[in-house]
């Protein structure tokens, strides 16, 4: 089984010393990521900077950790789940568009 982690669940491993942190650490297997992750991030880095309290190399380290966890799912191979995601999540929250397609691209995943 994977487990695909939305942009949430990251931001707060990025943010503070927290289980979500903890768990995507410890945890033995690997992770999914939408490879659009990355451009949220690059919308929010200052914000998640300034919340971390971290110097931007402890961050950029504590990243590159946690990116040794994952496996990063380029958006080419959610496109063609896209608009069943959006079927399944359109009256409850169309930004998880994404991490719905990925999971419908690996079936044995959770979100």
């Amino acid at each position: 089984m994977k487990i695909i982690l939305d942009s949430n669940i990251l931001f707060s491993a990025l943010i503070k010393d927290s289980k979500a942190r903890r768990i995507i650490l410890e945890y033995e297997g690997f992770f999914l990521f939408p490879q659009y992750i990355f451009e949220e991030m690059e919308e929010h880095i200052e914000e998640l900077l300034k919340k971390s309290k971290l110097p931007k190399n402890e961050f950029n380290t504590l990243l590159a950790i946690i990116l040794k966890k994952v496996m990063i799912i380029p958006n080419n191979v959610l496109f063609p789940y896209r608009n069943k995601a959006l079927d399944i999540v359109k009256d409850i929250d169309k930004d998880d568009i994404l991490f719905v397609a990925c999971a419908l691209a690996y079936p044995n995943s959770i979100i």
